[in-house]
């Protein structure tokens, strides 16, 4: 009976072990597919074109090229490669603008052709329309519509999923907040860590270590949200009041935030480390004659060091996937920073902040999806250098 449950067991915890594996691998594996199905999106508002006089050379345009021109940044065709005339733009809504209720049809069914009209005799104008429109016979220039590329998407400054008729997926904005937020977030915790860590360690009595390490472990377990409204509350009007800035809601503000909860990280996994630092070193240093100070940071500090650094990265990685607190406190600005008390916004909070709302399938979905994707490859590096970093420790002790 004893064998039976022990074979039981055994083969209990080895299914759970393989489905784990298994349902974390189709996760992993449904993330990239969603996130790769963007590069096979049409650059143009799917089942719309874009309708040229038969007489302008320009044959192709970029998202961002497409989108300057309907907002009217750039006025002449000589800027994308055609001739020197003003460019006219036209959406199916500016109709009334030009034809009349009888030549449009009660039901718009004489639309296609009357616009088809209208662009074939005005040089300069581009027109934004249904496909189904424009008549088969029409004698028009078609842009033609690629598909989106990896270019435009990784290297594109400028994050604007809704817009027509080229909506942009330009990763740089976001990519730029998250890791600028992360870096000054642990430029911050550091040097409050490690003394933290430093005090609990080797300063500290026993009776105020076992006081302060739980109270510091608990602040693992507040949930982000917490944090999210102390900064809004606090960090923001403040920064705001001493810095004179228009607003509070900046980078500064989500990368105080942030080291505020990666400090928990930090002190748990430093401190950890210096008390496992062997007991004889402590010895032989103060025997040598070195003062307490002395073989704290000369002695303790130097043969911790790999696990403090594990702290660090995974306070790095605490930083870096965090959404609520930094969604509340850094303004949502999808804009490259070029100074930390910028509004900025990051990866987490992009996701959190628009895969509700966008169509299922469609590519400002996959986009996000494709977001999630290289969130995973930033904290897959992360643990990645965790796991160096523990391994040399290991190997240095061994």
């Amino acid at each position: 009976m004893k064998k039976f449950l022990e074979k039981a067991v055994k083969w209990l915890l080895t299914a759970s072990g393989f489905v784990t594996s298994v349902v974390i691998l189709l996760i992993i594996g449904f993330l990239f597919t969603e996130g790769a199905g963007l590069f096979r999106e049409p650059v143009v508002e799917e089942g719309y074109v874009l309708a040229l006089n038969r007489e302008n050379p320009v044959s192709t345009l970029t998202a961002a090229e497409i989108k300057a021109v309907f907002d009217e940044d750039v006025t002449n065709w000589k800027d994308l490669g055609g001739d020197d005339m003003e460019i006219v733009p036209f959406r199916l809504e500016d109709a009334d603008k030009y034809f009349t209720q009888e030549q449009l049809g009660a039901q718009y069914e004489h639309a296609g052709a009357a616009i088809a009209s209208l662009v074939a005799s005005t040089p300069g104008m581009i027109a934004f329309v249904p496909g189904s429109m424009v008549p088969e016979d029409a004698d028009l220039n078609l842009i033609e519509d690629k598909n989106i590329s990896a270019g435009e998407v990784f290297g594109g400054k400028e994050w604007f999923p809704t817009a027509t008729p080229a909506p942009l997926f330009g990763i740089l904005p976001l990519l730029a907040g998250t890791l600028w937020v992360s870096l000054f977030a642990i430029l911050f915790a550091l040097p409050f860590g490690i003394s933290i860590a430093v005090y609990m360690s080797e300063v500290a009595s026993p009776k105020v270590r076992n006081f302060l390490k739980p109270v510091i472990e608990l602040l693992n377990g507040i949930p982000s949200v917490v944090y999210g409204f102390f900064g809004l509350i606090i960090i923001v009007p403040l920064l705001q009041q001493v810095f004179g800035l228009p607003v509070g809601e900046s980078g500064l503000a989500g990368s105080i935030v942030l080291a505020i909860m990666a400090l928990p990280t930090i002190v748990t996994v430093a401190e950890d480390a210096m008390r496992n630092c062997p007991r004889t070193l402590r010895e032989a240093s103060l025997a040598l004659g070195a003062t307490k100070w002395q073989t704290i940071y000369k002695v303790v500090i130097p043969s911790s060091m790999s696990g403090i650094a594990s702290g660090v990265v995974l306070g790095i990685g605490r930083a870096v996937g965090e959404t609520m607190a930094v969604l509340m406190v850094t303004g949502n600005a999808a804009v490259i920073p070029t100074s930390i008390l910028e509004p900025l916004r990051t990866i987490p909070a992009t996701i959190a902040a628009e895969l509700g709302e966008a169509p299922a399938g469609g590519a400002h979905y996959q986009s996000l999806f494709l977001l999630g994707v290289i969130l995973f490859f930033i904290t897959f590096f992360i643990n990645m250098c965790v796991e160096f970093i523990s391994s040399r420790g290991r190997a240095k002790n061994s």
